[in-house]
């Protein structure tokens, strides 16, 4: 049954299994995902500007590729029937320049690699298994009919589909569309996305701190994750705990943009004016996650845009993005694959843990012999921010999992290479 932010918003128990006091990290994951709207707005945007993209229609090839027979490496093209007995080379094809005259009985000629079959050959023979003496060359090892050949449409045929809606665009696949000599492609818009983060106590790199005052690094390491071609980003600075100022940004952020994300403000015991704010203006859930670190999480909607909470203390900043954002920010760009790799290894330490939430400790992983494992980081706590720095991957220890000891099978969540 599909639900409302509304109504979860005026009547929570209109779902059986929400409770917005103790929400897993999947269930909020599902929540989220049914409430996003993706963009629908495209652009033509040309192959060399495609990177990161999500292309909004289907890349459909009008050619063979390769767009005829041709030799697989530098030899010799015959009949195959012929390869018993010596040959006369009457000729050559290279790449770009074919051999477009007949191939008389017990003849072959000299191919090079990328080089169009001549009409009346079947089969190469690679070079370092022949001799040759004058115009004429022995085959000493016979392969098999039809060897060393790559046939026309043989990677990619004529009217296949070679990247559907919603793929995002890699390095591999801007070769790929030149290769069907396509010089622009359909994409969904760039996501506009504005953050500011919230609190008296937060400074601005370049100013002097005052006692009890701190930098605001939320800022930065915000304007690091959301760093994509698919995205424009706004960083709206830090708004101090005024009502007029929060509402303000609030609603211009809204106004202009298709995502807000705040830092602070959202937890219990911290200032009020956000939840006041998101409740007078838009449709705003706030969750406690059954999470460490990053308990406490706001999703809603601020008239179009849509908004996400973030906690205050950095690393639970930084974990509540990629483990909710992120995945939000790929489906509303309109990318249909959007699960991030994990993958199990050994834990070469023990680790402490009581069961009841999932913990996303922070990790290194390392390569022993030939095996790779994982190992946490000392400090976890939610304030402790080089741990992320240092680390190079999440430990992802589900609500059932207790205390492991050394040598225990961890999933884990590397940082790099999954976006």
């Amino acid at each position: 049954m599909q639900h409302h932010l509304s109504d979860l918003i005026s009547n929570p128990s209109c779902v059986d299994d929400y409770d917005p006091n103790a929400m897993s990290v999947t269930q909020a994951r599902h929540y989220i995902e049914q409430f996003l709207d993706p963009v629908r707005e495209t652009e033509s945007i040309g192959i060399k500007d495609a990177l990161g993209r999500v292309l909004a229609a289907p890349i459909i090839s009008g050619i063979n590729v390769p767009g005829h027979n041709n030799s697989a490496m530098d030899g010799f093209a015959f009949r195959h029937a012929e390869g018993d007995q010596p040959l006369t080379i009457i000729g050559t094809a290279f790449a770009g320049q074919p051999f477009n005259a007949a191939l008389p009985a017990n003849c072959c000629i000299k191919i090079m690699t990328g080089a169009v079959m001549p009409a009346d050959a079947d089969t190469v023979v690679m070079q370092e298994h022949t001799s040759t003496t004058g115009q004429t060359v022995s085959i000493h090892k016979l392969p098999a009919s039809g060897a060393n050949i790559r046939l026309a449409g043989e990677d990619i045929a004529m009217n296949h589909t070679v990247l559907p809606a919603g793929h995002r665009i890699q390095a591999a696949d801007m070769g790929l569309v030149a290769s069907l000599g396509i010089p622009v492609i359909q994409a969904y818009r760039t996501l506009k996305v504005a953050f500011f983060s919230t609190g008296d106590e937060l400074v601005s790199i370049g100013q002097p701190l005052q006692q009890g005052q701190i930098y605001d690094s939320n800022r930065y390491s915000l304007w690091g994750m959301l760093q994509s071609p698919g995205i424009t980003v706004t960083d709206l600075g830090n708004v101090a705990d005024d009502p007029q100022q929060l509402e303000n940004a609030l609603l211009q952020a809204a106004s202009t943009h298709d995502v807000v994300i705040t830092t602070g403000g959202v937890s219990v015991g911290e200032a009020d004016y956000m939840k006041a704010l998101l409740a007078n203006h838009g449709q705003v859930l706030f969750w406690k996650i059954n999470m460490k670190p990053g308990r406490p999480l706001a999703y809603g909607k601020i008239g179009n845009a849509h908004y996400f909470g973030l906690p205050g203390n950095p690393v639970s900043t930084m974990v509540t993005f990629y483990q909710f954002v992120q995945r939000a920010l790929n489906s509303l760009m309109g990318e249909t694959q959007r699960e991030q790799p994990s993958f199990q290894v050994e834990c070469s330490n023990a680790i402490k843990k009581a069961p009841g939430r999932t913990e996303f400790q922070r990790g290194i992983l390392f390569k022993e012999g030939s095996i790779w494992k994982v190992s946490t980081l000392g400090q976890q706590g939610s304030g402790i921010l080089s741990s992320m720095s240092q680390a190079n991957c999440f430990i992802v220890l589900d609500e059932q999992t207790g205390a492991l000891e050394a040598g225990a099978m961890v999933t884990v969540q590397p940082f790099y290479g999954t976006c």
